[in-house]
């Protein structure tokens, strides 16, 4: 697929890197050459030096005869432009960065289809959004719905208070089979699609599909129970922290630290039941004044990785029952889950997930890209007479690299076995590997 990206920044060269490693041909458009030849060091990609909302430039892109536009300049309202106006030069998908709700309200989302940008996405919300579900699943380092909330991805760390601590993957019993199933388990920094023989260990990271209905249950495995959150601490007023205050002042208590005076003093006009304190997150005699060992959960959203990560190493030797962390610089993501970090939330991460689906040749109506592993979760409808539909899924030849989880059809749930035939219209949840991504649609399709 030919992919244009406008705008490198952090986003753009994530972009880059991750559409390029996986076979597309990337060229992207900048004004800055540093930029431009920063990204070209770290990925296979066509730079285009210029104003990406001038004509001239998206025709040296050759956005005319790209698949897919994707915008993502730091400037919301260059982004809109820029997609309008490689849309109407030919290029077939258009993609924009927002930065604000108004535009995602349906009335509003249906004009910007109308002027030929095809999706629009706002990186700190869909973040913002990720952090309200993990609050609602505080055993889960990630967490997710597919198919309406039929079925779950569910992950989390093995305590050695674990019920599945010593079991191997064939013990299960049909029941449990039946409710949920192990797709993959990360141990020691590798992530395996696991086997009948193999044997859960404490540490081990653990992903698995569940029915909704056995959500409750998975959550139990863990060894560590559900908190339900009735007090929380939110260090830095980004915007990050603006939508979760917002979404749950009204059933949490809240309080939310921010280090800039005169924009905690907007922050209180803004967030009527959330209390806005002006204090330096980094100072630990006042956030224990301020109760940090007494909440059931602490959100680190500062614009800096380093000290989101500090202060969630301290909320968590504190005593917070949750702690969760935006850490921007993907370097530092096994740095924060290796020092106690709960979860780690990364932007780049999460809009990647929300792009990604629109470089699939198949009918994908979600994919979750995994923070802590680099393996990603897609969900597709099986098309008729496709290659799935033939045989039982242990006949179909799938790659060893993809495993399937659960199938949704009509208002029926099943998780998935090596038995399970799959049938034309299914919507099915399909863990993947880096090396199977680009060829795992094919069976669906």
């Amino acid at each position: 697929m030919k992919i244009v990206i406008a705008g490198v920044g952090e986003m753009g060269s994530h972009l880059a890197q991750m559409l390029s490693g996986n076979g597309h041909d990337i060229t992207v458009v900048d004004t800055e050459p540093k930029a431009l030849a920063e990204v070209a060091s770290l990925a296979d990609v066509i730079t285009v030096e210029g104003d990406s909302t001038t004509f001239a430039v998206l025709r040296k892109a050759a956005v005319r005869k790209c698949d897919l536009f994707i915008a993502v300049h730091p400037v919301e309202n260059t982004n809109i432009l820029a997609a309008i106006m490689a849309k109407q030069l030919g290029a077939k998908k258009a993609i924009a960065r927002i930065d604000n709700n108004e535009y995602l309200e349906p009335n509003n989302k249906e004009m910007f289809i109308n002027m030929g940008i095809d999706f629009l996405f706002y990186p700190e919300k869909i973040a913002a959004d990720e952090v309200i579900s993990l609050l609602g699943h505080t055993s889960t380092t990630e967490y997710v719905d597919f198919s309406g909330g039929k079925l779950s991805l569910a992950v989390f760390r093995l305590e050695p208070t674990s019920s599945l601590v010593g079991r191997e993957l064939a013990s299960f019993t049909p029941e449990e089979a039946a409710a949920y199933r192990t797709v993959a388990i990360s141990r020691d920094g590798k992530t395996i699609i696991p086997h009948g023989t193999d044997t859960y260990m404490v540490g081990d990271m653990v992903y698995i599909i569940a029915r909704h209905d056995s959500v409750s249950d998975i959550m139990a495995l863990s060894g560590q129970g559900d908190v339900r959150i009735k007090n929380m601490m939110i260090l830095g007023g980004s915007r990050i922290g603006v939508q979760i205050a917002q979404a749950m002042q009204e059933q949490v208590n809240i309080k939310l630290i921010e280090y800039n005076a005169d924009k905690a003093y907007r922050l209180a006009e803004q967030l009527e039941k959330t209390l806005i304190i002006n204090e330096d997150g980094r100072n630990t005699e006042a956030m224990l004044e301020e109760g940090l060992s007494n909440m059931d959960a602490f959100v680190a959203v500062t614009g800096r990785s380093e000290t989101n990560i500090l202060t969630a190493m301290l909320a968590k030797r504190m005593g917070a029952k949750k702690v969760i962390a935006a850490v921007e610089n993907l370097n530092y993501i096994n740095l924060a889950d290796s020092v106690g970090v709960d979860t780690i939330i990364n932007k780049k991460m999460v809009s990647a997930s929300n792009i990604f689906r629109f470089t699939m040749s198949t009918d994908v109506l979600a994919i979750k890209c995994l923070t802590g592993s680099d393996a990603e979760v897609l969900e597709f409808i099986v098309k008729p007479n496709s290659p799935a539909t033939k045989a039982a899924i242990k006949d179909l030849g799938l790659p060893a690299d993809v495993i399937v989880g659960g199938i949704v059809r009509g208002d029926k749930v099943y998780i998935a076995s090596g038995s399970t035939e799959i049938a034309a219209y299914d919507r099915v949840v399909v863990f993947a590997m880096p090396s199977a991504i680009a060829t795992v649609g094919e069976y669906f399709n």
